[in-house]
Order: structure tokens, then C-alpha cells, then sequence
């Protein structure tokens, strides 16, 4: 009944292809590792920084204060918030509060040492983002291996392409699959790559308590450490009180780039589907249309589109937005922040959705074959290059009043040839035997390429 209720349908409906993402975008989540920042900074200035004395059943403690997080503590925290009115703030109380019934309670100022609480939350989001990122790669990953196996198994099978919607030179289905492959795989090779940023550095970004409190400590080396080898994240030196936000933005663009490509994935094999070039697995017992029985409809390939445009609305807000604070900090990037999990709840079911779709489709070479067949015209490319090298006058010309507009088959083709005066009889012959099943050109080769070159 939670899941009736849902206001939103990444929780509600969609509930089964995204509750793998929430322990990482929920607010449990970001709490979860707000707390593992506040613990590991505390242990870096204690141990690291030898700021003051801590023994190795000091820092067990400590650590238990995050391994032992459950979501009741998350509730507590909560449950403090609503006094504090400051999430951060009780996540500080929560630990303190923690520390005192392990005994530590000589330690517990130093919790949240010359911390603003965006050093805190830029931290955890920062962890919360490279998280989402792998869940993003393996998508794109699993995606691709569907795609690939595709373009692995069509390789050979021609199919008639259609620029502005009309009858085109012929491809192969599998370079098809191919192009889609590669767009896609460009996105995923920058977001496995990208690092993402993160700073801990005080109020307004110049290490003024610190240096104050500590000025023989070399904080800017210090800071850059906790962050780099503590938090596996890269170090950002140069900001206000808050992270401007540069790796997330390059990372949602990455992701915008390739939501773009899978809906132009799923509008091409809706029209594959619709022109019959596939067909779609009957499951028993679905239903297609409430009102017409015969109906299978390519609802995967729609799903796909639909939660791909609303993750790019998003993402390209955020992308945006997240880079731009008024002087030195304003709190509107917090709210936006706080619906990333949201932007990934998207991203998830589009592709889950076109993986889905991907896996109920077969092809109708009858139907490919027969496209070739009947647009004999598509020939007419092939013999007027051919009648260029070969110095035939006005082949461009005579190709077109020959085709344009025309049905035409062998017979008008072979007499056609006949007329004309300098092309080879060698030529002739390969003109007359050509077929449109046969002129795909490199499309095969081409496909052998990018699995070479993988």
C-alpha cells in the first residue's frame, strides 16, 4: 500500500527497477554519509594532523559511530533536525551525542573542526555522485552489451535506410545497431573516467579558522590529502563556501549526451518496429489495447523516451544551476541538490526500459527483403557514379528522369544499360547483376572495425 501512496513514481510505480538506488540518494543516504565524512575528518585531525591523542580503540569507536549507522539513528537525527532546524548541525549533535555514550566525551568537540557545513554536504554528495556514476556505467554497460549483441548478430542482414523518411541507400542492420554502440560508448568511457571534486575548506574557501587556530599546519596540503586519500575524490582549492560544482556539471552533461542518444535509440526502433522491419515477442496474457485485441505496441521503447526526457530536463537544469551561487554562498543549490536522486531514478528506468524493449524484439528479414525489392531506385546511385568516372554524359540527369518519381525494376534497368556507350561491358554486366540486398557497401566491414577495435 506504501507504493499506491507514492507521490512519486520512482517510489510508487517504478519502485522495482529503482529501490537499488536508494540507500544511496534517499535521506538516509545522504545522512549515511554525512556521517562517514564527520568520522573520517575527525580521525584525519586526531591521527594524521596529531592535533590531540587518540588510541586505536579510540578510532574503533569512532568508526562503529558509521558502521553501526541504522536508520533508526537516521530518525534520531532527524528527530533533532526538527529542533535544530539545520541538518548538518544535528548530524554534528548525533555524533557528539554517539561519542559520549562510548566514553569519548574528551574528544567530542572536535567534532566538525573548522567545518562549514557545506564542507560536510559538498563531501557527501560528492561520494553520493561517484556512486551514481558506476550504477550509470554498468547501465550504459548492460545497455551496450544488448546493443553489440545485435550488431553482432545483423552484421550481414541489409536493410533498406531511410534519410528524411524516404527510401535510402541501403545499410546493414547491424551497422545500425553499430552507430547507436558507439555514440553511446563515448559518454560512458568520460563518465568512467571523470573524478569527481570535493572541498573542505572553511567558510568562504581560505582555511581562515584553521589557519588561525593552527598556523604551522600546511591545511591547503592537509585538506587535499583527507580528500584525495581519505574519500578517493579529487581536491577543488579554488571556491566560495560552497563547491562550485564543475565535475557534477561535466558528469550530468556526459549523462544528458547519452540519454540523448537512447532516445533517439528508442525513436528509431519504434520506427523499425512500426515499418514492421521487427517484431515484438507476444508474452501471454499482456494486453496491448483496451479496445483492439491485435495490438502489440513498443511501450518499452516509449517508456525509455518518455523518463529519458524528464532525467535531461533535470540534468540540464542542474548542470546549470549547480554552478552559479550569489558571492560567496546561497542556499538554492541545496534543494536542487537534495532531487539528484531523482535525476538517476530516471536515467535507471529509461535504460532498463530500452534494455527491456531490446530483448523482445526479433527481426523480419521478409519484410527487410521486400523494402529492397521494391525500390529498385535505390540503384540509381551506384550507376550514375559509375557513369561519372566512366564519362557518360549527363548521368545525374538521366538517373533521375529515369527514377525519380518512378517504380522501376531489372527490366528498365538492363535496358538502360544497353543505351549507354562508354561504360565497360565488364561494368555492364556487374550493373545488371547488382542488386539492392547486395549494395550496402563497407557496412559489414564496418562493423568488424569496432568490435577490432575495442
Amino acid at each position: 500500500m506504501n507504493d499506491i501512496i507514492a507521490l512519486s513514481v520512482l517510489d510508487g510505480r517504478y519502485g522495482r527497477l529503482t529501490d537499488s538506488l536508494c540507500d544511496t540518494f534517499s535521506e538516509f543516504g545522504l545522512i549515511r554519509y554525512r556521517i562517514f565524512v564527520e568520522i573520517e575528518w575527525l580521525k584525519y585531525i586526531l591521527a594524521d594532523l596529531k592535533l590531540d591523542d587518540a588510541g586505536k580503540s579510540d578510532f574503533e569507536k569512532m568508526d562503529a559511530v558509521y558502521t553501526d549507522f541504522s536508520k533508526e539513528d537516521a530518525e534520531k537525527i532527524k528527530a533533532i533536525e526538527r529542533t535544530t532546524n539545520h541538518d548538518v548541525k544535528a548530524v554534528e549533535y548525533f555524533i557528539k551525542e554517539r561519542l559520549e555514550q562510548y566514553g569519548l566525551t574528551r574528544l567530542k568537540e572536535w567534532v566538525h573542526f573548522a567545518c562549514t557545513s557545506d564542507d560536510i554536504n559538498n563531501t557527501s554528495y560528492a561520494l553520493m555522485i561517484r556512486a551514481g556514476k558506476a550504477v550509470v556505467v554498468e547501465l550504459l554497460d548492460e545497455l551496450l552489451e544488448k546493443i553489440e549483441n545485435r550488431a553482432k548478430e545483423y552484421k550481414s542482414v541489409p536493410m533498406m535506410s531511410r534519410t528524411h523518411g524516404q527510401p535510402a541507400t541501403p545499410t546493414t542492420v547491424g551497422k545500425e545497431f553499430v552507430n547507436f554502440a558507439w555514440r553511446i560508448r563515448q559518454e560512458r568511457d568520460i563518465l568512467a573516467e571523470k573524478k569527481v571534486q570535493a572541498k573542505l575548506n572553511g567558510a568562504t574557501g581560505n582555511f581562515n579558522a584553521h589557519h588561525f587556530v593552527y598556523p604551522d599546519v600546511d591545511w591547503i596540503s592537509a585538506s587535499s590529502t583527507f580528500i584525495s586519500k581519505k574519500l578517493g575524490l579529487e581536491p577543488v582549492l579554488f571556491t566560495t563556501q560552497i563547491n562550485p560544482n564543475a565535475s557534477l556539471s561535466y558528469i550530468l552533461h556526459a549523462m544528458v549526451r547519452a540519454s540523448a542518444v537512447i532516445i533517439d535509440f528508442d525513436r528509431d526502433m519504434w520506427g523499425y518496429i512500426s515499418l514492421g522491419y521487427f517484431r515484438q515477442r507476444v508474452v501471454k496474457g499482456e494486453t496491448g489495447s483496451s479496445t483492439m485485441p491485435h495490438k502489440v505496441n513498443p511501450i518499452d521503447f516509449e517508456n525509455s523516451e518518455g523518463n529519458m526526457g524528464l532525467a535531461v530536463s533535470l540534468m540540464e537544469h542542474m548542470a546549470v544551476k549547480l554552478l552559479k551561487s550569489r558571492f560567496q554562498r546561497d542556499l538554492s543549490d541545496s534543494t536542487v541538490l537534495r532531487s539528484l536522486g531523482t535525476v538517476f531514478g530516471y536515467f535507471t528506468v529509461g535504460v532498463k526500459n530500452a534494455v527491456k524493449g531490446i530483448g523482445k524484439i526479433d527481426i523480419d528479414a521478409s519484410v527487410l527483403n521486400r523494402d529492397l525489392d521494391d525500390n529498385g531506385a535505390l540503384l540509381a546511385e551506384p550507376f550514375q557514379t559509375l557513369m561519372r568516372v566512366c564519362g557518360e554524359e549527363n548521368p545525374y540527369e538521366r538517373l533521375k528522369d529515369l527514377t525519380r518519381g518512378e517504380e522501376i525494376g531489372r527490366n528498365e534497368y538492363e535496358s538502360f544499360i544497353d543505351t549507354l556507350e562508354k561504360v565497360p561491358s565488364d561494368f555492364k554486366e556487374r550493373m545488371k547483376k547488382l542488386s539492392a540486398r547486395e549494395y550496402t557497401g563497407l557496412a559489414e566491414k564496418l562493423v568488424e572495425q569496432y568490435f577490432n577495435r575495442r
